[in-house]
């Protein structure tokens, strides 16, 4: 009798050799724009409760300060400087202050692996925590432009400017904050930079340019978000240069770009660590 061979089986069939299991291929990554939205719904959700408080701290600081300004400044460009500088300054602290102790926090608890384990680019997930932070300081700054114009006798025809403004010093601003927080290798550290830029953009934005030195004026122009504070000054005249207005809001889409893409960057050396 003839040994039957081990690969044929009863019914006639060849059985297939078994091979050992190969590495689980993982999905394609998720697209950018989708990737953002849901990044920001959920810091959307988690952070309305939250920080609430702290921006209401943040609008109360700004118009405390368009206050103390009243007693200095009477009206005139000082005044339209006051105004812009106090507003602009809601999102300063958001984007510098709390930003930056977001990610400092996010960093030194291993919060960034739950990111890391997600198919969602750095670059959404830092866009969309920057939005939702963002979204927050839209009422506060609004709240103080409208106090100061009223307060310094400005005119409220071009508040709208305010929808450009916010978004694109925001975002200049939201890329440097959370750069610092995703480098700065403690989480005080983060904190300690972040107050250190709140406080820049609140002497050299708040303080009208012409009573500062010349060395002073050179470090306003590397802060971006005075920028901002200029464009929104600008559109208190009989008739704004919208060009220059559009030339300083394009100045703060430039810093906007290449510092959310240096955050992004940090963000993704820190996840892999």
């Amino acid at each position: 009798m003839s040994a039957v061979p081990a690969e044929v089986v009863p019914g006639g069939t060849r059985a297939v050799p078994e091979t050992a299991p190969g590495p689980a291929e993982l999905g394609p990554s998720a697209r950018l724009w989708p990737s953002l939205a849901a990044v920001y719904r959920a810091q959307l959700s988690r952070a309305r409760v939250a920080r609430i408080p702290l921006l209401f701290v943040a609008t109360f600081q700004s118009v405390g300060i368009t206050v103390m300004m009243r007693g200095v400044v009477d009206s005139g460009s000082e005044a339209q400087s006051v105004v812009a500088g106090s507003s602009v300054l809601v999102v300063a602290f958001v984007a510098l202050n709390l930003l930056s102790q977001y990610f400092g926090q996010l960093r030194a608890s291993g919060g960034l692996d739950h990111y890391a384990t997600l198919p969602v680019p750095p670059a959404a997930v830092v866009l969309g925590v920057a939005a939702a932070y963002a979204s927050f300081t839209v009422p506060g700054t609004l709240v103080t432009a409208v106090f100061g114009c009223v307060l310094f006798g400005l005119p409220l025809s071009n508040l709208w400017i305010l929808l450009a403004v916010i978004p694109l010093a925001g975002a200049a601003l939201s890329g440097l904050g959370a750069a610092c927080g995703l480098l700065a290798p403690r989480p005080e550290l983060a904190t300690l930079l972040g107050q250190l830029g709140m406080s820049a953009a609140l002497l050299l934005g708040v303080l009208p340019a012409d009573r500062m030195p010349q060395i002073v004026r050179l470090a306003r122009d590397l802060l971006p978000s005075t920028y901002g504070v200029e464009a929104y000054a600008r559109t208190f005249g009989a008739h704004p240069d919208w060009a220059v207005v559009l030339v300083d809001l394009g100045v703060c889409a430039g810093v906007g770009v290449v510092s959310l893409a240096v955050a992004a960057r940090a963000y993704r050396r820190a996840a892999v660590r």
